[in-house]
């Protein structure tokens, strides 16, 4: 089971964008403050349109994970997103914990995320990324329910799409993983290629302001290990406007993406491009 790339081209780039405003902010952290909703705010009235210029620089199509109350508190510049070309995958309603959730709890979430989906886009996500980055044991179930190709939430390999499956937990001995997935892709995150937790800070609780040279040269060294070692790889980066748009920022990551683009071989791709690749 592997990628087959389209000719000419040996490692797979996705740049996934976490477009969640004012709701990471609302729901994750629990933070309503005009100070936090600010941040929202500058996330998608500033920050969004820098990062769509520089993709625009290097014609990449990027994979944006945006909640559909991103959607409807800043249309216009959800509107932009759309006008140039990304992809548009499922991440909850206003950014949701899914991991608590009960199975009636989590399907009702689903169908009403997917009507909003439809009712503003025109049609469904093929692919889902959970807001927590985390799933329930019902998730994959649900997910195949609703006709999904892929998700883009867990962390069972680095550069390489697998078949996810649910794990029962043994403390007598080992745990025992269930059947694959034959429906679902999984397209794997990292915390090591995020730009949240070294970007971002917040008092108490995430130091963030990473110098930029550290976080280049931590990504060139996952993107570079991947092209020379791993046949067919995919990396998978993930990017938050308010984060990655600051100016230190947006300059490293246009270093970033020139370094990568030197390479020969490399294909920027949305997630569903890297999906229709797969071979069983």
């Amino acid at each position: 089971m592997s990628l087959k790339l389209p000719q000419g081209k040996r490692i797979a780039v996705n740049i996934g964008v976490d477009f969640d405003a004012q709701s990471v902010w609302m729901t994750s952290f629990g933070l309503t403050s005009p100070g936090y909703l600010s941040r929202g705010e500058y996330g998608a009235v500033v920050a969004a349109p820098r990062l769509l210029a520089e993709l625009n620089r290097f014609d990449i199509k990027s994979t944006w994970f945006t909640p559909t109350h991103t959607m409807q508190t800043f249309p216009r510049q959800f509107e932009e997103v759309l006008k140039n070309g990304h992809e548009i995958g499922a991440h909850g309603c206003v950014h949701e914990k899914v991991g608590g959730l009960s199975e009636e709890a989590e399907r009702a979430l689903m169908e009403k995320q997917l009507g909003l989906h439809q009712s503003i886009i025109g049609k469904r996500p093929r692919g889902y990324r959970s807001p927590s980055w985390d799933l329930t044991e019902n998730t994959l179930t649900i997910l195949e329910d609703h006709g999904f190709e892929w998700d883009s939430s867990l962390m069972g390999r680095d550069f390489e799409p697998y078949r996810p499956c649910n794990v029962t937990i043994r403390e007598d001995g080992g745990n025992i993983f269930s059947e694959p997935s034959k429906k679902i892709l999984e397209m794997p995150v990292s915390w090591h290629l995020d730009d949240f937790p070294v970007i971002e800070y917040v008092p108490r609780m995430n130091a963030g302001m990473s110098p930029p040279e550290v976080v280049l040269q931590r990504w060139l060294d996952h993107f570079t290990y991947a092209y020379e070692e791993v046949r067919n790889a995919a990396v998978f980066f993930t990017f938050h406007p308010q984060s990655i748009g600051k100016a230190p920022y947006i300059m490293m990551l246009r270093r970033l993406l020139e370094k990568i683009s030197s390479y020969q071989g490399v294909w920027f791709a949305t997630m569903s491009e890297i999906h229709d690749c797969w071979e069983d």
